[in-house]
């Protein structure tokens, strides 16, 4: 049964009614709703009927989009989902569906001979892989990093959407530093990820410069009034980043240039995959490698160097040396020297 972006619209904002437990919900409650999200996204003025409202539930509640959804009336009055956890977003995809989707991974790989799918190779490989587990019950042939307890992950379509719409949002945020959450208004520009851990960059209402926030660390946000949203005037964020390794930086940031020894163990390893896209090999000797950086000196960085441990040296500059020493110095007073025993 194909089902068309307008009744898409009605079922996941009846959906999203139906898991707010802390109100109750009548039909006109959800006849609102609906046509406010059919003004948000579509621009449709005219709203949505009693009728189209009805008939929307009584298909929610059928097998025929395979939602088979749990909706109850309570008091002759107000729509529920007779169990709490239920959500259309959580039903099972059928074996219809898994086709359909192999029948466009086909398509796409038809297409990766074209420039413009060069990017897509990974993404095909994940869809190949995820639709033969789910229909064949196979084993995986992709092992993707992933962190089933990273938070936060929940907040990037909804975050999305407010960059992409333009509107402002109240986050509550409690950093690692602060002892409890802080609620400020912040315009959302992008969203950045850095081994398996996202960020959202964003300019505070009453700020002038970026702000980078770690979505594991927000508690919750919700949507401003969109005329207060701050429009984004500064450098492209390609350009913005192209110098820094990670997430942490500050519109004054420039890049330095660091000079690094690798030794030859793992000399290979930095050049098959380069520290950062600036790198270039300024010497290489039977002891090692040495290489040159041009990036922004940030935590990201200090965390890389001090990963090689005793692999890597820094030559340049000098202040970044001294920094490192004094690092591994504190590192060391945690791995006290045992007394031999005679």
């Amino acid at each position: 049964m194909a089902v068309n972006k307008l009744a898409l619209i009605r079922y996941k904002t009846i959906d999203q009614c139906l898991q707010n437990r802390l109100r109750r919900w009548t039909l006109d409650d959800l006849i609102e709703k609906v046509s406010a999200a059919l003004y948000d996204y579509e621009g449709i003025v005219t709203g949505v009927s009693k009728r189209t409202i009805q008939a929307d539930i009584q298909l929610m509640r059928s097998d025929k989009l395979g939602y088979n959804a749990p909706i109850v009336v309570q008091e002759r009055k107000y729509y529920v989902y007779e169990d709490a956890g239920y959500s259309i977003s959580h039903t099972r995809i059928t074996d219809a569906d898994i086709d359909k989707m192999n029948e466009i991974v086909s398509v796409l790989r038809q297409m990766n001979g074209f420039d413009y799918f060069d990017d897509m190779n990974d993404i095909i490989a994940r869809l190949e892989n995820s639709l033969n587990k789910s229909k064949n019950h196979a084993a995986n042939f992709i092992q993707l990093e992933g962190n089933k307890l990273l938070k936060g992950i929940e907040h990037i379509l909804p975050l999305y959407q407010a960059i992409k719409k333009q509107i402002p949002l109240l986050i509550n945020y409690k950093s690692f530093k602060a002892s409890e959450a802080r609620q400020s208004v912040y315009s959302p520009y992008l969203l950045k990820e850095y081994r398996n851990r996202w960020f959202l960059i964003t300019m505070p209402q009453k700020g002038t410069t970026l702000v980078t926030l770690a979505l594991d660390r927000i508690i919750d946000f919700m949507e401003m009034t969109p005329k207060d949203y701050k429009p984004y005037t500064g450098v492209d964020f390609e350009r913005y980043f192209e110098d820094t390794l990670g997430v942490t930086k500050t519109q004054k940031d420039r890049a330095h240039k660091i000079i690094l020894w690798i030794n030859k163990y793992n000399a290979p390893y930095v050049l098959t995959k380069p520290i950062h896209p600036s790198q270039q090999l300024l010497s290489e000797d039977a002891s090692g490698i040495t290489i040159r950086l041009d990036v922004v000196w940030n935590f990201e960085l200090e965390r890389e160097i001090l990963g090689f441990g005793e692999c890597m040296k820094v030559l340049a500059p000098r202040i970044m040396q001294r920094k490192i020493r004094e690092r591994i110095e504190k590192m060391m007073q945690h791995y006290p020297k045992a007394v031999e025993s005679k």
